[in-house]
């Protein structure tokens, strides 16, 4: 049974039945209006512990009609205590929300193009495709091929070579634009108005987006049915940390957890930052910014949700932070050293924005916080290159292990005292 209504405008107030439609008639964005009621009647503990270790365990509170007939396996990722991390970053508790091992491509995209295949499905789309900047392409190329759907993927023509091949190998066709995200993204608006296919991002969005609801709903699930005092999570296009922050509303509304404010923290990258250079600023309004980062999975100079996402979190009494590639690359580094976990350099931009937060006195030490990693960092090792030890060759003798590797060993632990 679905509990949709509509769509309702987020600023006017307007309805519209469902459609693959993303705008307001005053051109604000639309978003998937619920029955609240229903949910609480039908929505328990119980019947969600009940299902599969899957996002679609709460899929009455997303916007599909039906239930999903593609991309069933998607989601419920580890939320990982991360003590190392938290002792190297001077803080009490830390949790990792680990989406770099979501299925099947290895990020949080999965989840958004999970329900946006899904609603492509119930309205005849025949093509999907999408405007990204790696993690995107990957998860339309891969969740369509299992729905036996064409796809197209539109990216910058200086994407990481493992996310071009990671689109390829799934039979999409793969379109390189000279130029950034924000140039890809206006072209694939013009093709999804004359063409009239499904882009999850342009025309879908406003269901694609209510995807990214499900890494609260889990969070707030492992921490025993609570919320967490703070949430860092990195900003591209600014989806992801304003449907956080309504998901742990939705839980609160119905009664699944108790109220709580939970702290908004933005983290983007140096070369990169609109959102949460506005932040800093106290004001919602958006600058659009060139990109220069190695972060490209942030690269997105003007971000569709970044008027909301900038409200969401000063509205939360958050913050934002911006860091630099070798902060970046440092970040990553660190989350690998001390918790095992390779992420890609979107994780770096949150580990490095937590770090910077904490020794600036702006992130409380003594919260309990999650850190949001997001993609996988085996799609993004070219901004490791040049940066980790490339360990010694030795013939297969006994004393050369001795002389040239514990001897090392140990000189570096006496210089280290």
């Amino acid at each position: 049974m679905s509990y949709v209504i509509g769509l309702r405008c987020k600023e006017c107030g307007k309805t519209y039945p469902i459609s693959p439609r993303v705008v307001c008639d005053c051109i604000a964005p639309l978003e998937v209006s619920y029955d609240l009621d229903g949910w609480k009647r039908v929505i328990t503990r119980e019947l969600i512990a009940s299902r599969p270790p899957t996002m679609w365990r709460y899929r009455e509170m997303l916007p599909l009609e039906g239930e999903p007939t593609v991309s069933r396996s998607v989601g419920f990722t580890p939320l990982v205590p991360a003590p190392r991390l938290a002792k190297a970053l001077g803080c009490r508790k830390l949790w990792i929300k680990n989406d770099a091992v979501n299925c099947p491509t290895l990020s949080f995209k999965d989840r958004v193009v999970a329900v946006a295949i899904n609603k492509a499905i119930e309205f005849g789309f025949k093509v999907v495709a999408c405007a990204s900047t790696g993690n995107l392409a990957n998860a339309v190329a891969a969740h369509a091929a299992a729905a036996g759907l064409e796809s197209y993927v539109f990216i910058p023509e200086d994407l990481e070579e493992a996310k071009v091949l990671g689109s390829a190998v799934y039979g999409a066709k793969v379109i390189k634009i000279r130029g950034n995200y924000d140039s890809v993204n206006r072209l694939c608006s013009q093709i999804a108005g004359e063409y009239g296919w499904g882009f999850v991002n342009v025309n879908l969005r406003t269901f694609y987006a209510e995807g990214s609801k499900t890494l609260a709903y889990e969070v707030a699930e492992q921490l025993g049915w609570r919320l967490p005092d703070s949430i860092v999570v990195p900003i591209a296009g600014g989806s992801l940390i304003t449907r956080v922050g309504k998901a742990f509303k939705e839980l609160s509304d119905i009664g699944l957890v108790e109220p709580k404010n939970v702290t908004l923290i933005g983290a983007q990258a140096t070369g990169c930052s609109p959102v949460t250079t506005a932040v800093k600023r106290g004001t919602r309004e958006i600058e659009p910014q060139k990109p220069s980062t190695i972060a490209r999975s942030l690269a997105i100079g003007n971000p569709a949700d970044g008027y909301y996402a900038s409200g969401a979190i000063m509205s939360s009494g958050g913050t934002g932070e911006d860091v630099t590639d070798p902060e970046i690359v440092s970040g990553m580094k660190l989350l690998a050293e001390t918790e095992g976990i390779l992420g890609e350099t979107a994780a770096g931009v949150t580990i490095a924005t937590a770090r910077k937060l904490l020794q600036q006195g702006k992130m409380n030490p003594d919260a309990e916080t999650v850190l949001a990693v997001t993609g996988n960092g085996l799609k993004t090792l070219d901004a490791l290159h040049n940066q980790l030890d490339p360990g010694i060759t030795i013939r297969p003798r006994l004393e050369e292990f001795e002389n040239q590797v514990l001897t090392a060993v140990r000189s570096a632990a006496v210089a280290a005292g």
